[in-house]
C-alpha cells in the first residue's frame, strides 16, 4: 500500500520510514538537513533524491540512522558526496540499509566510504589484498574489497554469478595473502604447499559468509625428507587457517581424507592411496568442486590430475547412485523440524536439491562427456542442458531458481554478516528480506506476499525437478555401463556389440550411426540413451530385432520434441521401451502406428486396463464426432489400438495376470462392438437388435489372436413385416462386420458368426423366435456346449437377456446329459484331437489343441457344466475358471485334478498370448528351441533357462492331460 494514502504527501512515511519521530529528528535541520519540518517536505531537490534512494533501501530507517552516524564521524564531505553523486548515493545507502554490521564497520573506519566512489569501485577484485604483509593490513584490505562487492551487488552492477565469482576471487586472494604471511613468519624451504579449494569456494560460488573448505597438499622441497616436509606444511597450513579466521572466515579442512581425524597435510601419493582404497562415494562427489586456489598451483594441478580418473569412475560403484541419494535424505533429516520449510539451502526445494541433482548427473554422465567436468553448479547445469542431459525448459527453471535462492541467501547473510540460510518467520524479518530483495508494495499485493509467491514457485519447481532428475531410473542404468562403453565411437560400439551378442554387429552399428550421427540435440540425447538400451536389448533373445525396432520408432517420432525428452526424463519409459521392443513385434507394430501411446509407459497407473463401461463411453464419443461411418469406425479402431498397446505392455511387464488380460481384451471388444453397432444401427433403430458373445468373447477369456465369436439376434417390432425386419438386421450385421475388418492401419477385428445355428450354411441373423424354434427342435449337443459361453455384449439389454433365458433350457438340460450325449461329446472330442490339430504340429506343445492344452481343459469343464448345471447354479457361468472352481466346491472334482486343470489352462493361455506378442501374429505352437522359446522363458520362466522352461511346460501339460482323461473316462 502507498503510505501517502494514510499520511498524505507531506509525511516522511511515504519514503518508507516507520519511526516518524526519530526520522524527523535525524533528517531535520539538527541532523542531515534533508527535511523541512515546518513545510513538511524535503529540503530541496538533492534531498528528494536522497530520500527517494532511501525508500529503496532494505531498511530505510536503518539506512538513515547509519548515514547520520557516518556523517558525524566522517564529516560534511560524505554528506555532500551523497547529495551530489548519484552512483555513490545508491551504493552507500544500499550498504547502510541492508546491513547493520557493515554500517558499524564504516562508522568505525570512516575513511572507507570512499571505496564506493566511482573510480575506486572499478578496480579489479582482489586489489586490496595484494602486497599486504600483516594480519591487520589483510583484514582491512579484505573488508574494503567486501564493501565494494556488496555495493555492486545491491545496485545491480553485478548479478549473482558475478558476485559469487568476485567473492571467490577475494577468498583466493585472502588465502594466498594469509599463506604468504605464514611463510614470511615460518619460512617454506622444506616443502611445497598447495591449497585446494573445495565446496562453494572450489565451485567459484562463494557466499558472503561461509566457511571456506580446503584440502592441503604438500611435497618435500629441496633436500628435505617427507617427514620434515609434512611438519613444515602442517605448520604453514595451521597458521594460514588461523590468519584467515582473524581476517574473514573460518577455513575448514574437514573434507580431507579421514576428516578431522586425518593428517592436515598429505602428499599426492598419500591422497591417491587413500582415495583408491578407502574413499566413500560422497568424497568423490566433494572432489567434483576441487580447484587449486593458492600456494603452489602447479602442485595442486598435479594432485587433481592424479585424482581425476578416480573421480570420473566413482559412479561405476554398484552403490554409488544410492549413496548420493542417501546422503541427500540424511541432510534433510538433520534439519530441525521447525526450520525445514524455511531452509533455502538444505531443505526440500532448496539449493542442495539443485546441487545434488547436478552433481549426480555429472558423476554419471561426466565419465564420457568432459564438457560436464566443471566445479561450478551453474556452469555444470548449462553443460547438462547443452549436452541434452537436462531438458531446456527444466534446465532454465533450475537456473532461475538457483539464482533466486542464492540472492535470497546473500541478503539473509548480509543483514548481520553471519552464516544463515533460514528465511525469518516474523513479519518484520520477512518485510526486511522482501525489501532487501527489491520487492515493493503494489496494487495487487504487498512486498512480502510477492516474495512468498516467487519463493513458493521456485521451491516447488526445484522439488519437482529434483525428484525428476535425481531419482531418474536411467541414472542407475547408465552408471552400470562401464565408462569405456559409454563412448559410442565406431570401434568401441562394434566391440561392444560383439560382446553383447548381436548377430549382425555391422548392421547394428549402422543403426547406431543413423541414430547418433550429427551434432543435433536429438543425436546428443540418443548418445546418452543407447549405451543403456543396448544392454537391455542384449538381455532379450534377439538383440538385433530390438535395436531395429528402436530405430524404426525413433525415425517415426524422433523429431517430435517430447519423444526423447520422455525417454530421458520420465520414470522407467526408456528401460520399459527397450524391453518391449526387444521382445515383441506386436507391441512394435502398434507403437509405430501410434507413437503417442509411448506416454503410457511413464506411470503404472496408465497401464491399468480401462473398464468396459469407460471404454464404451470413450469409443462412442469418438464415433459421434464423425458423420461418415467409415471415419467414425476408424476413430474407434484407433482407440482400440491404443488399448491393445496398453494391455500388451502391462502384460509383458508383469503387471497383469492371465485372467486380467482376458478381462481387459474382452472389455475392448465389447466396447468396440457397442460403438460400431451404434454407428450401423443408428441412434433410433427400427427394431431391437443384440449381439451375443460366444466362445472366448462370451467367457471374457479373449486372447490376443482371438476373433469375436458372436450371434446376431433381433425381434420384429409391431407393424413391421418379418422379411423387412430380417433385411434391416442383416444390413446392420453385415455393415458391422465390414467396417471392423476393412483394411486400415489399425488392427482389424474379425467378427465370426460360425457358431450360429446351421453354421455357415445358416442365416447370419435370426429373430429370437427363430432361435427358440431351432434350439427346441433341431439343436445338437455341440450347440448346447457352445451356448455355455453365451453372454450378451451389445445392443438391446432386454433382448440379450431374453436370448440367454431361452438358451438356459438348452445348455443346462434338466437331468443332465444322456449316455448317448456323453458318448457324442467323447466322439467330438476325439475328432478334435485327431483332425483339427494342424499338419506337422507337435501335440505336446500346441497350446490350444495339444495334449493338456486349452481345448482339453475347456471341454472337460464344459462336460461338467452340461451334466450338472441344472442342479448346481454356480456352474452356470461362461467363464472356465469360475466353472472349474464351482465344480470343485460341489465335490464334482478331485482337488488334485482341479489344480492340474487350472494350472494347465492358465499356463497354456499365458504361453499362447506371449507367442502372439513375440511373433506379432497368431500362433499356438510353442517351439522346442529358438528365440521364441527363449522369449517365453524370459517373460514367464522367472529366470529359467529355455530348456528348463520347456520341461516345466511339458510337465504342466502332462498333468492337465491326465486329469482330463480321468474325468472324461469317468463321465
Amino acid at each position: 500500500m502507498d503510505p501517502t494514502a494514510k499520511t498524505g504527501p507531506g509525511h516522511l512515511a511515504r519514503f518508507g520510514f516507520t519511526d516518524n519521530e526519530r526520522t524527523e529528528a535525524i533528517a531535520g535541520p539538527g541532523g542531515l538537513r534533508l527535511w523541512d519540518p515546518v513545510n513538511r517536505r524535503p529540503a530541496g531537490d538533492d534531498a528528494v533524491a536522497v530520500l527517494d534512494t532511501l525508500y529503496f533501501a532494505a531498511d530505510p530507517d536503518l539506512a538513515l540512522f547509519q548515514l547520520h552516524r557516518l556523517a558525524e564521524v566522517a564529516g560534511e564531505e560524505v554528506l555532500t558526496a551523497v547529495l551530489t553523486d548519484r552512483a555513490l548515493r545508491r551504493r552507500l545507502i544500499g550498504v547502510l540499509g541492508v546491513s547493520a554490521t557493515l554500517g558499524d564497520l564504516l562508522v568505525a573506519n570512516p575513511d572507507e566510504w570512499r571505496e564506493l566512489l566511482g573510480e575506486q569501485n572499478k578496480r579489479p577484485a582482489g586489489y586490496s589484498t595484494r602486497d599486504v604483509s600483516t594480519v591487520p593490513l589483510l583484514r582491512s584490505g579484505y573488508r574494503r574489497e567486501l564493501l565494494r562487492i556488496v555495493a555492486a551487488d545491491l545496485t545491480a552492477a553485478a548479478d549473482v554469478e558475478v558476485t559469487m565469482g568476485r567473492l571467490t576471487e577475494l577468498a583466493d586472494a585472502t588465502l594466498q595473502a594469509a599463506l604468504d604471511i605464514a611463510i614470511a613468519e615460518q619460512g617454506s624451504d622444506a616443502c611445497r604447499l598447495a591449497v585446494v579449494a573445495m565446496g562453494k569456494c572450489g565451485g567459484r560460488e562463494l557466499n558472503y559468509v561461509s566457511d571456506v573448505d580446503v584440502v592441503f597438499v604438500a611435497e618435500p622441497a629441496g633436500d628435505a625428507d617427507t617427514e620434515t616436509a609434512m611438519r613444515a606444511g602442517s605448520a604453514l597450513a595451521a597458521r594460514m587457517m588461523e590468519i584467515c579466521g582473524f581476517v574473514a572466515w573460518p577455513v575448514d579442512a574437514a573434507l580431507r581424507p579421514e576428516g578431522s581425524r586425518g593428517a592436515l597435510v598429505r602428499t599426492v601419493a598419500s591422497h591417491l592411496a587413500y582415495y583408491k582404497k578407502w574413499a566413500k562415494t560422497w568424497e568423490f562427489q566433494a572432489l567434483l568442486k576441487a580447484r587449486p586456489a593458492a600456494g603452489d598451483l602447479e602442485l595442486g594441478e598435479q594432485w587433481l590430475a592424479e585424482l581425476r580418473p578416480l573421480i570420473w569412475s566413482a559412479a561405476e560403484r554398484p552403490e554409488a547412485v544410492d549413496e548420493v541419494r542417501g546422503m541427500r535424505r540424511r541432510i534433510i533429516e538433520a534439519i530441525p523440524r521447525a526450520e525445514v520449510d524455511r531452509e533455502i539451502k538444505r531443505g526440500p526445494g532448496g539449493l542442495r536439491d539443485i546441487e545434488f541433482a547436478v552433481q549426480l548427473l555429472q558423476l554419471v554422465h561426466g565419465r564420457a562427456d568432459e564438457s560436464l567436468r566443471t566445479p561450478t553448479t551453474l556452469a555444470g547445469l548449462r553443460a547438462l542442458i547443452e549436452g541434452g542431459y537436462v531438458g531446456l525448459a527444466d534446465g532454465e527453471a533450475l537456473l532461475r531458481a538457483y539464482r533466486f535462492l542464492r540472492v535470497v541467501e546473500h541478503r539473509l547473510q548480509l543483514q548481520r554478516l553471519r552464516r544463515t540460510h533460514t528465511v525469518p518467520d516474523d513479519p518484520a524479518g520477512l518485510r526486511w528480506l522482501a525489501h532487501a530483495l527489491g520487492y515493493r508494495p503494489n496494487a495487487a499485493r504487498d512486498a512480502v506476499e510477492s516474495f512468498r509467491a516467487d519463493w513458493v514457485r521456485h521451491s516447488g519447481e526445484v522439488r519437482r525437478l529434483h525428484a525428476k532428475l535425481f531419482y531418474r531410473p536411467l541414472l542407475e542404468a547408465v552408471a552400470r555401463v562401464p565408462t569405456e562403453q559409454l563412448r559410442l565411437t565406431p570401434d568401441a560400439a562394434r566391440a561392444r556389440l560383439d560382446v553383447l551378442g548381436f548377430a549382425d554387429p555391422a548392421g547394428a552399428l549402422r543403426h547406431i550411426e543413423a541414430l547418433t550421427g550429427g551434432v543435433s540435440r536429438t543425436a546428443a540425447i540418443q548418445r546418452q540413451l543407447l549405451p543403456v538400451l543396448l544392454s537391455e536389448f542384449a538381455d532379450a533373445p534377439e538383440p538385433d530385432r530390438g535395436l531395429l525396432a528402436y530405430r524404426q520408432v525413433s525415425e517415426k517420432v524422433g523429431n517430435t520434441p517430447w519423444y526423447l525428452r520422455l525417454l530421458r526424463d520420465e520414470g522407467p519409459v526408456a528401460m520399459r521401451l527397450a524391453r518391449l521392443l526387444a521382445l515383441s513385434r506386436y507391441v512394435t507394430e502398434l507403437l509405430v502406428h501410434d507413437p503417442e501411446a509411448l506416454r503410457l509407459l511413464a506411470e503404472d497407473a496408465e497401464l491399468v486396463p480401462r473398464s468396459a463401461e469407460v471404454l464404451t463411453e470413450g469409443f462412442a464419443a469418438a464415433a459421434a464426432r464423425h458423420d461418415d461411418p467409415e471415419a467414425a469406425i476408424n476413430a474407434v479402431r484407433a482407440l482400440r489400438r491404443r488399448e491393445l498397446f496398453r494391455i500388451a505392455c502391462a502384460d509383458l511387464l508383469g503387471l497383469l495376470d492371465v485372467t486380467e488380460v482376458g478381462d481387459a481384451l474382452s472389455a475392448v471388444i465389447d466396447a468396440t462392438l457397442r460403438a460400431t453397432l451404434g454407428v450401423t444401427a443408428g441412434p433410433s433403430p427400427a427394431l431391437e437388435f443384440a449381439i451375443v458373445g460366444m466362445g472366448r468373447l462370451g467367457g471374457a477369456e479373449i486372447s490376443y489372436p482371438s476373433d469375436a465369436d458372436v450371434l446376431f439376434v433381433y425381434e420384429t417390432p409391431p407393424g413391421m413385416a418379418d422379411d423387412a425386419a430380417s433385411g434391416v438386421a442383416l444390413t446392420i450385421a453385415e455393415e458391422l462386420r465390414r467396417l471392423l475388418s476393412r483394411p486400415a492401419p489399425d488392427p482389424p477385428l474379425g467378427v465370426d458368426a460360425d457358431l450360429r445355428p446351421e453354421g455357415r450354411q445358416g442365416p447370419l441373423v435370426r429373430s429370437l423366435g427363430a432361435y427358440q424354434q431351432y434350439y427346441a427342435r433341431w439343436s445338437r449337443v455341440w450347440e448346447a456346449q457352445a451356448l455355455l459361453r453365451a453372454r450378451a455384449v451389445a445392443g438391446s439389454p432386454g433382448l440379450g437377456e431374453r436370448f440367454l433365458a431361452l438358451a438356459d433350457a438348452t445348455r443346462y438340460p434338466q437331468g443332465g446329459l444322456t449316455r448317448e450325449q456323453i458318448q457324442e461329446i467323447r466322439r467330438l472330442k476325439a475328432r478334435v484331437d485327431s483332425e483339427r490339430l494342424p499338419r506337422g504340429a507337435d501335440p505336446a506343445t500346441h497350446t490350444k489343441l495339444g495334449r493338456g492344452g486349452l481345448a482339453d481343459v475347456e471341454w472337460t469343464v464344459q462336460l461338467l457344466q452340461l451334466q450338472h448345471g441344472h442342479a448346481v447354479p454356480a456352474l452356470r457361468t461362461p467363464r472356465t475358471l469360475e466353472a472349474l472352481a464351482a465344480a470343485l466346491a460341489a465335490g464334482l472334482l478331485d482337488p488334485a485334478d482341479a489344480a492340474a486343470l487350472e494350472a494347465g489352462w492358465r499356463h497354456a493361455s499365458r504361453v499362447r498370448n506371449l507367442l502372439t506378442l513375440v511373433r506379432g501374429r497368431p500362433t499356438d505352437q510353442l517351439p522346442r528351441q529358438g528365440p521364441d522359446l527363449a522369449a517365453a522363458a524370459s517373460v514367464l520362466g522367472e529366470g529359467a533357462e529355455p530348456q528348463e522352461f520347456l520341461d516345466e511346460h511339458l510337465r504342466i501339460a502332462r498333468r492337465a492331460r491326465a486329469a482330463v482323461e480321468r474325468i472324461f473316462d469317468g463321465a
